[in-house]
C-alpha cells in the first residue's frame, strides 16, 4: 500500500477525526493510493495530479458501481480529502478518485482559473481513466465546478453532492480573500530557514489581516519547501487575478441537471441561505438540503462522521432501490 499524508488540517475537530472518530470506517491494508502527477497540454485543459484510492484487487472495486470523484476547495488539495475518501471507498466499494484542482496541489499552474476550466479538466481526467460517469463531490470552488460540469454535461454525472457552498450566491465573508491572498504573495522567507521558523514568520505577517487562528492554520497548510527555500504551493498570482470567476457570480444559462443532488451546508455557515432554496432547485430541480449543526464552511473537516454519514447514506439511496 501506497504511504499516504495525513493532512494538517485547521480545525480541532479534524484532529479527533484523525485519531478516533473515524477510525471505525478506516480499511483494513488491502487498500492501495494509486499517486499521479500532473502535467499540461500545448492547449486545453491540464492534467491534474491525483490519488485514487481503490483496491489491491479488482474483487475490492465492484465494477458496477460508478467511481467518486472529489474536488477539493480553493487554496485546499485533495491530502485535505485523504481520511473521507479512504472511509468512502471503505464502505461503499467504489473506486474515490481526488485530484488536485489546477494552480493546486501537485498540478500544474495556469493563467486561467473559472468554472469552465475546473470542470474541463474534469472531463479531460474522466477521459484519460476511461471513466464514463461518475458520482461528484465537491466543497466550496470544487463544488461549484462540479455544478458547472453537471449542468453542462449531465450525462457524466451519475449524483451530484455540494459541499457548502451555492450557485445563487456567495458569502459576504468570501470577499475578504483578496486581502490576505495579497500578504501572501508579498511575503519573502529569503533561504535556508527552518519549518518551525518559516511558519513563525509567516503567521505573524498573516495574522495583520486573518484574525482567526484556524483559518492561519490552514493557509499554512500551502507552505512548502523547495530547494532550501520556502514558497507557496498554490499559484497566488493567478488565483489573486482570476479571484473573481471563483467568488463572484456563479455563470448561469439556461441548463439544468436532473439527477440526484445533494446540498450540506454548516449550520453555522452563511454560504448556503435556506431563502435560495427555490432558485437552486430551478437548476437542480431534485436538490436535497441537510444542514448539520455546530458545522461551518468547513462543515466536513469540522464533523467529518457526520458528514460522511449523509454522504454515504445519499450514495448509496441507488444501491438499495
Amino acid at each position: 500500500m501506497a504511504n499516504y499524508i495525513r493532512p494538517r488540517m485547521f480545525h480541532q475537530a479534524l484532529e479527533a477525526l484523525h485519531k478516533c472518530k473515524l477510525e471505525q470506517y478506516i480499511l483494513s491494508p488491502n487498500l492501495r493510493c494509486i499517486h499521479s502527477t500532473g502535467s499540461r497540454w500545448i492547449d486545453g485543459p491540464v492534467k491534474l495530479a491525483y490519488t485514487s484510492y481503490e483496491g489491491m484487487n479488482s474483487q475490492n472495486v465492484s465494477p458496477s458501481l460508478t467511481p467518486i470523484i472529489i474536488q477539493h476547495g480553493l487554496l485546499g488539495s485533495r491530502k485535505n480529502w485523504a481520511s473521507l475518501s479512504k472511509a468512502i471507498h471503505s464502505k461503499t466499494g467504489r473506486k474515490v478518485i481526488v485530484p488536485d484542482a489546477r494552480n493546486h496541489g501537485d498540478s500544474p499552474h495556469s493563467n486561467k482559473l473559472d468554472y469552465e476550466v475546473l470542470s474541463e479538466d474534469i472531463v479531460k481526467l474522466m477521459e484519460d481513466l476511461q471513466i464514463p460517469k461518475a458520482t461528484m463531490v465537491g466543497h466550496s470552488m470544487g463544488g461549484r465546478a462540479m455544478m458547472k460540469l453537471a449542468l453542462t454535461k449531465p450525462s457524466l454525472v451519475d449524483r451530484l453532492v455540494v459541499v457548502d457552498i451555492s450557485p445563487v450566491n456567495v458569502s459576504p465573508g468570501a470577499q475578504a480573500m483578496t486581502q490576505f491572498l495579497t500578504v501572501m504573495e508579498d511575503i519573502d522567507l529569503g533561504d535556508q530557514l527552518k519549518r518551525a521558523t518559516a511558519r513563525k514568520i509567516v503567521d505573524e505577517k498573516l495574522q495583520v489581516v486573518v484574525k482567526d487562528s484556524l483559518l492561519r492554520q490552514f493557509l499554512l497548510t500551502n507552505l512548502v519547501e523547495d530547494n532550501g527555500k520556502f514558497r507557496w504551493r498554490v499559484n497566488l498570482k493567478s488565483i489573486i487575478q482570476n479571484l473573481p470567476n471563483i467568488i463572484g457570480h456563479f455563470p448561469l444559462k439556461s441548463e439544468s441537471y436532473h439527477g440526484p443532488t445533494l446540498f450540506i451546508g454548516g449550520a453555522k455557515s452563511d454560504y448556503i441561505k435556506p431563502t435560495d432554496h427555490d432558485l437552486i432547485r430551478k437548476l437542480f430541480p431534485g436538490a436535497q438540503f441537510q444542514y448539520i449543526p455546530d458545522a461551518g464552511h468547513w462543515v466536513h473537516s469540522e464533523k467529518p462522521a457526520t458528514f460522511l454519514e449523509l454522504v454515504l447514506q445519499f450514495i448509496n439511496e441507488k444501491d438499495s432501490m
